[in-house]
Parts: C-alpha cells; structure tokens; sequence
C-alpha cells in the first residue's frame, strides 16, 4: 500500500483489537523485564558487592563505591553505541529480530559476570573484565528499549497509545524489583560473608534461565503493518533511507528534544534507586536488607502507577502530565533527604515511593511522544538515538557524581542543586514540543513523505 493509500488512522488496526494486541504488551514487557533485571541487578551489586570485591580497600567505603559505579557508567557509555547499531538494524529488518538478538547477549554477558574472580584473585584484571562485561551488557541494551517500546507503540490504537506503550516502561520496575528481590532473598538467608563470597552470583546466573522465556515468547510476535509499509516505501523508492544518518540529517530537532526529555528523568531515577542506597548505608549506616526491602515495595507501587500516568497523558495529553513531572520532580529531594535523615522506615518507604511516582510523570508517556515525534522508516533510530546519548550525560553520572559531593561535602544540597537544573531543561524541551495527543503516526509518515517529493500535490 503505498503512503497515499493509507488510512487516515489506525485505531482498528488488527493488532489493537483485544488479544492480539495484549499479546504484543506482554512480549514486549517479558523481554523487558530480562533485560532490565539484569542491569540493574549490576546497579544493586555495584552498591552493595562490587566496591569491596572487585577493587582494593582504601580505607574510605565511598572510594569503593565511586569506582564500582564508574564500571557501572560504562553500560551507559555502551548503549548510545547499541542504539546506533541496533536502530539501524531495526529500521531496516525489523523490530522483532532486533529484540532477538538483544536479549541473548544481554543475558550471556551478566551470566559471565557472576563468574568473574575478585581482586584478591586476579588483581586488576578483575575490574577489567567486569568493565568488559559491562559494555557488552550497556551496548545490547541500547538497542532493546527503543524497540521494545515501537513494538507496542506502533500496534497501539491513536487514542490510548500513551497508556499502552506505557506498559513496557512498568516492566522496567518490574526488572528492578525482581534483581532487588533475589538479592534481598540471597542477603537476609546468608551471612555477610557467605552472600559477599558467593551469594550475589546466584543472582546472575539465574539470568540464564529467565533469558530462555523472554526470547522463546518473543519469537512469536509480529511487526506492525505501518513497519511493513513503511519498509515496502523504502525498497521500493530508492531515493528514500533510513536509519541513524537519516534521522540526524532530517530530524536532528527531534533528537535534541528527545534527549531533553530523557535528562531530568533519567538522572532522578537513578537517584532515588542508586545514590539514596548509597546516601542511607553510608550517612546512616541503614542495614542492607532494609534498604532491599524498602526499594521492593517502592517498585511494586511504580510499576502500577506508570500505566494510570500513560492514560492521564492520553486524555489530557502528553505536555501537562510531562511537565508536572519535571516541576515536581525538582522539588523532590528537598523532602525526600530529611525524610531519610529521620531513619524511620515508613518515612523512608514512603520518600523512595514519591519520587518514583513523580518520576512516573515523566517516564510513562516517553514512549508515545517519541514515537510520534519521528516516522517510521527511521523511528527507531530517532527514538534510539535520542534516549540512549543522553543516558552517557544523565543517569550514568548522577549517582557518581552524588556520590562525590557527599564524600567531599558531607551534604545532599548539590545533588539537589543538580536535579532542580536538570528538570529545568527537561521542562524547556517539553514547551518546545507540539501537542501529538491522538496524532496518527501514519500523519506523521504523510508529512515525512510530502517533504521528500513522495506525496502527488493534491494531497500535500
């Protein structure tokens, strides 16, 4: 069908009717929720593992910290790389072997990484290989989100595609809950010693097992037909490309907003489910298990809010929700860290819930606005492109960089300072957005086709 002949909207597309769009939201979560238990597993582990045993006593427990979260930055640095790699193959191939091939090697490398040896082992060489590891894991998962997202997001009914394509974004917790879950399993039922020596790999390993399901269910989903349109144009109009040199050519605007988007939420989310671990176990000495349990339950709370944010953002549209995060998001930590030093567990709870419910705000509707922000024969690549660069300058420095500020000033308020001017340029690229609530993405492809001389002039 060519681009002229589409219809105007795709709400009674075959896939956004019942199961089979149901079908789509739960393949897509599955993988999700594999890829994502095991990079933030690597997240926990790095706080409460990787600082003793994979780097030398300084003396100063926050040195051990500050180097295991600067291998943890490495999986950040990796994945603006996947993006490219694995955006290009996407909008060239397709969604679903993308997210294939994304998986598995995810999943080896942090099976590899429970079989690492410690520095009083092979010195040095340890935190190579972790970093090594690292990469692998960072640069594969830069290729998963975007695609994982576009799956859902392009069988999505224009009216509700914020509320669907948030579905993905819930797996995300859901990843983090489980990684959290088993360590807390592995850190209550073992000694300090045995769970140090040990026990965390069990962790990783497991990863090999929940890697099976998430690729077996994603063999049986299917591409959108405005991909398979959209992919026809391209093979068949030879002047038209694709991809990431496509995209940074034709819509660098929307990449730099798309990175604006993702600033002040990626380092918030990092904040409240990294450095305040580090914040708690080290300023007041918060026993490790606590702190597991307190992130459990902010977790499951997150992942049921998400969806509700996604169909706020369908009915009063993407700006308002977006921007009422951002806001909201900047006032956070002037709360949340006296109601950390009050070492209550309720409060505690309580302040680790509130900032993910704020960054909800933020997180849910990412996947619509971005997918409408770019057509489809280079949305992957946009949507890619522009979420992972900005994790290199986002969440893989905020818990670093928190985490120096307190050990050289003993203090919350920079970090603070920090996330109030990063939700302040996230709130800057949301105003500069156009409203897309309902838009449909084949509206979007019409326009992308009138500017390359693809549309007759009677219907441009």
């Amino acid at each position: 069908m060519s681009v002229e002949q589409r219809p105007a909207d795709n709400t009674a597309g075959p896939a956004s009717k019942g199961s089979g769009l149901k079908k789509i939201v739960a393949a897509s979560m599955v993988g999700t929720v594999v890829e994502w238990y095991e990079f933030f597993l690597y997240a926990t582990a790095a706080t409460l593992v990787f600082g003793k045993y994979f780097f030398p006593a300084t003396g100063n427990e926050l040195d051990g910290i500050i180097q295991a979260f600067l291998t943890y930055a490495v999986g950040f640095v990796a994945r603006p790389l996947g993006g490219i790699v694995f955006g290009q193959i996407g909008d060239k191939l397709g969604r679903k072997p993308t997210l294939q091939l994304t998986i598995v090697i995810v999943g080896v490398a942090t099976f590899l990484m429970g079989c690492l040896p410690g520095f009083a082992d092979i010195g040095y060489l340890a935190p190579a290989l972790l970093v090594a590891l690292r990469f692998i894991q960072g640069f594969a998962l830069g290729g998963e989100w975007g695609g994982a997202v576009l799956l859902v997001a392009e069988h999505s009914p224009n009216k509700s595609r914020a509320f669907w394509s948030s579905w993905p974004q819930a797996a995300v917790p859901v990843g983090n809950l489980l990684a959290t879950l088993v360590l807390f399993i592995m850190s209550t039922t073992l000694s300090s010693e045995a769970f140090l020596g040990w026990g965390w790999r069990v962790a990783f390993w497991l990863s090999a097992v929940i890697v099976f399901v998430g690729y077996y269910i994603r063999t049986h989903v299917t591409e959108a037909p405005i991909f398979l349109e959209a992919k026809a144009l391209v093979e068949k109009e030879q002047a038209v490309s694709y991809g990431v040199s496509e995209v940074v050519r034709k819509y660098p605007k929307g990449i730099f907003q798309a990175m604006g988007l993702r600033f002040a939420e990626n380092i918030m989310y990092y904040l409240v489910v990294s450095f305040a671990i580090v914040y708690l176990k080290t300023v007041h000495k918060y026993d490790t298990s606590s702190l597991l349990l307190a992130l459990l339950i902010a977790h499951v709370i997150h992942f049921l809010v998400i969806p509700q944010v996604g169909r706020l953002a369908d009915k009063f549209g993407r700006k308002p929700v977006y921007l009422f995060g951002a806001v909201s998001g900047a006032a956070w930590p002037f709360f949340a860290f006296p109601m950390f030093d009050t070492r209550s567990p309720v409060v505690i709870v309580a302040a680790v819930t509130i900032g993910l419910c704020l960054h909800a705000f933020m997180y849910a509707g990412q996947p619509a606005i971005m997918a409408e922000l770019f057509p489809t024969r280079m949305r992957y690549s946009g949507v890619s492109l522009g979420s992972q660069v900005t994790s290199i300058f986002a969440g893989s420095l905020a818990p670093l960089l928190a985490t120096q500020w307190l050990k050289d000033t003993g203090s919350w308020v920079p970090t603070a300072i920090y996330l109030v001017v990063a939700c302040a340029i996230t709130a800057v690229a949301v105003l500069s957005l156009r409203e897309t609530k309902g838009i449909a993405l084949e509206e979007v492809d019409k326009a992308d086709a009138a500017r390359e001389g693809l549309l007759p002039a009677r219907t441009r």
